[in-house]
């Protein structure tokens, strides 16, 4: 009797094992969407810190615009020279500026006068867009997205615009 008992026992019947598998399902069901939006909410603060990149740079730009009288059209800054505006001495909305700012390798630059593509927002002429690289080509970088617009005013800084929606 005692080998009966002992053989009995030695697994899950499969009935245990399919419950356990529908349990493991339903968690894995609830907690998924929980994870999906972490993503979302990465590229919304990566775009964050692109803005401030930016603005930071921008401002630096046309500290040094002042300090150098408003004499000069070019600053050599980070590898790259960036394009002042003339009447008022921030930098372009170009390519130039955006590695300046450091987004060469994390972000897809738009360019400026851009027409809207399949998968990328249209852009003004003076405007840049930056999308992250890991939504470039996909239809969520039409909403997920900041543009820096340049100011052609005298006195009127540059400004930049969120889109986050799709993110």
């Amino acid at each position: 009797m005692k080998s009966m008992k002992s053989a009995a026992q030695a697994g899950f019947t499969l009935i245990e094992l399919i419950v356990v598998i529908v349990i493991l399902g339903i968690l894995a069901a609830t907690a998924l969407p929980k994870f999906v939006s972490f993503g979302s909410d990465a590229r919304i603060a990566s775009l964050n810190a692109a803005k401030g990149a930016m603005m930071t740079t921008a401002s630096m730009v046309k500290g040094k615009y002042v300090i150098e009288g408003g004499s000069k059209t070019t600053l050599a800054i980070e590898g790259g020279t960036v394009n002042y505006v003339a009447s008022n001495g921030y930098p372009q909305a170009d390519a130039a500026f955006a590695a300046a700012a450091g987004l060469g390798t994390d972000y897809t630059i738009v360019p400026a006068g851009q027409a809207v593509g399949t998968y990328t927002p249209a852009t003004a002429a003076n405007t840049i867009a930056v999308i992250p690289n890991g939504i470039a080509g996909t239809t969520a970088a039409l909403t997920c997205f900041i543009a820096y617009t340049q100011n052609t005013t005298t006195t009127a800084a540059p400004s930049t615009a969120s889109t986050t929606g799709g993110c």
